[in-house]
């Protein structure tokens, strides 16, 4: 059966140049890189070129660069190793309603042991107001934490003025970015970044593998306590197979972004068009000029999100309603709700993300699939035939 992968936000396909650049790390070159013999050492070596490659990619120094297990650990060590070292400075964090549940989650959990959050409200694209922001913060305020693109309905928030904010008030920025990184451009220094969480599996690299960006002379409490792995920071055996991949990954990435944007826009943009003008009762979520090139999330009325994606499912197209983390829940996505859905509509959501293999092909077929499927789940649904009652009465 014709299949087409479209939930490249949830992970990607591993790149053969990546896959080829981790492969002698498992059977070859599989010695520890922190052993002392010189085995190990040129196998620590080849991490060390690793992170200057990716410290490189973002205008950083590679001891700014932490190698974490990817963005959910990432998240957390940025957000309780701040609330750590800096609890006696102020207890204050500053998020949004539309974050990363590896965000929302830490900073619940932060709540219960004395920490104060805000959370910040969207407008109807997904994007934080930049005077609310700044409203929101206290003298103990000590962290802003705002992600970079959003994973559901991809809209990207302006982390630069965010940054800047953050600055003038000595507040510490993190951003999470595993969305955006490999994907547009990422200065830390131009964006004002202070901490920024990044995973591999995003960008066509290994899964279990990403990186904390942590600007020099900031204070963060260690992860894992054990050997002297990352500088004493997070202790634990290298990964160095996974972080050879990351490297390779974000090579290929940085190298290609132009052209790869240029693409996927293009079909992201045709999809969107399509969609709006040929199934009606539709809408577009995220903010469309300030988004990922390969993003569409869509909301459908009458239309329930799981069905829809089962559906889609037997005809080869492989999508998602929202967030691989939240898979297994019958709650709307909180996204949605956030920037201004009712229930009933954000219930009927489908998330389509692009890559490089997408083609024209590709999107046509979805499109009239799309169109065949919905008819039929709205010629089942009472909401609907009292929908149409009323407007022919009217």
């Amino acid at each position: 059966m014709k299949q087409i992968y479209m939930d490249n936000a949830a992970t990607t396909k591993v790149a053969p140049e990546v896959f080829d650049a981790m492969l002698p790390f498992f059977c070859e070159q599989y010695g520890n890189p922190s052993s002392a013999y010189r085995f190990s050492g040129q196998i620590a070596d080849k991490v060390a070129e690793a992170r200057k490659t990716i410290a490189d990619a973002i205008g950083a120094s590679d001891r700014e660069i932490f190698f974490t297990s990817g963005g959910s650990e990432s998240d957390n060590w940025a957000i309780k190793g701040i609330a750590d070292a800096l609890s006696s400075k102020g207890n204050h964090i500053i998020t949004s309603k539309i974050e990363h549940h590896a965000v929302l989650h830490t900073c619940e959990f932060l709540e219960k042991h004395g920490f104060e959050v805000t959370y910040l409200p969207v407008d109807e694209k997904g994007r934080i107001s930049l005077e609310e922001l700044e409203k929101a913060i206290r003298p103990t305020t000590i962290l802003i934490s705002i992600m970079f693109a959003n994973n559901e309905i991809g809209t990207i928030e302006p982390v630069a003025e965010i940054g800047k904010i953050a600055h003038e008030h000595g507040v510490i920025f993190h951003t999470d970015a595993v969305q955006a990184f490999g994907h547009v451009p990422i200065s830390v220094n131009e964006l004002n970044i202070d901490l920024m969480s990044v995973s591999a599996h995003k960008i066509h690299g290994p899964k279990g593998t990403g990186f904390l960006y942590v600007r020099s002379g900031i204070k963060l409490s260690n992860l894992i306590h054990g050997g002297a792995q990352e500088r004493g920071k997070r202790a634990g055996t290298t990964n160095a197979a996974g972080i050879i991949g990351l490297a390779k990954a974000t090579e290929l990435a940085v190298a290609s972004m132009d052209k790869v944007q240029a693409y996927e826009s293009a079909l992201r943009d045709k999809l969107i068009k399509r969609v709006l003008e040929e199934v009606p009762f539709t809408r577009v979520n995220g903010d469309l000029e300030n988004r990922l090139s390969n993003n569409a999330n869509f909301c459908f009325r009458f239309v329930e999100g799981e069905s829809l994606l089962m559906l889609l499912d037997q005809k080869g197209i492989l999508g998602s309603s929202g967030s691989a983390c939240t898979s297994g829940s019958l709650d709307p996505s909180h996204v949605l709700l956030a920037i201004g859905l009712p229930h009933e509509i954000a219930h009927g959501s489908l998330r389509l993300t692009l890559s490089t293999e997408t083609t024209e092909e590709d999107i046509d077929y979805i499109v009239e699939t799309l169109k065949q499927i919905i008819e039929r789940l709205r010629s089942m649904s009472p909401l609907y035939e009292d929908f149409v009652k009323k407007n022919q009465e009217a």
